[in-house]
């Protein structure tokens, strides 16, 4: 193999500047001048296809789109906005008609508690005219089968309470009541 040598030789002098060389040109443009040119022919033909009225056209196609889902999106928000206002409604009306229900439950819860009040009144007073015309040994079961007859009332009134009301510390205060009268008759 062969070694090649390369050498380099200068043409500068020492203390002298180095010598400009000429630009090379074609048909009088430089390379800058041919870029510019180049440039010019590029948009020449994006204009000449109509490449911005497409770009002009598609823009307002995104544009009309755009519009479109906020159009969509207005309508959307319209119609939650009246069915919260619906609901809102409903659920005022429902608890109308809820305090009107629990207020009734109380006015005849009222009338169960006065109605097997009247009933064991009543009861107790024919039972003892019944124990006074009887001997002792009548009298006693007489005053027995009383007690089980005002229990089973005021259990059923209870009952009914219970299930109107579900309230437990109202339906304590209800047993308390019952056996406290029941307590009284005896």
């Amino acid at each position: 193999m062969a070694e090649e040598v390369h050498t380099s030789a200068t043409t500068e002098a020492p203390g002298h500047a180095p010598a400009e060389h000429a630009e090379a040109t074609a048909f009088g443009l430089n390379a800058g001048g041919w870029v510019a040119l180049a440039m010019l022919v590029v948009f020449a033909i994006l204009i000449w296809k109509k490449v911005p009225a497409a770009i002009a056209k598609s823009l307002d196609g995104r544009i009309a789109a755009i519009r479109s889902q906020l159009d969509e999106a207005k309508a959307l928000r319209e119609e939650a906005e009246a069915l919260r206002t619906e609901y809102e409604k409903k659920a005022k009306s429902a608890d109308k008609e809820a305090k009107a229900m629990i207020e009734r439950a109380h006015q005849e819860a009222e009338a169960i508690v006065a109605k097997a009040d009247a009933d064991a009144e009543a009861l107790i007073e024919r039972r003892s005219r019944m124990a006074e015309d009887k001997i002792a040994a009548e009298e006693r079961t007489a005053i027995k089968e009383l007690r089980a007859a005002a229990a089973d009332i005021s259990a059923r009134a209870a009952a009914r309470l219970i299930a109107e009301r579900d309230d437990p510390a109202a339906d304590e205060q209800l047993v308390n009541r019952t056996i406290a009268e029941l307590g009284k008759a005896s």
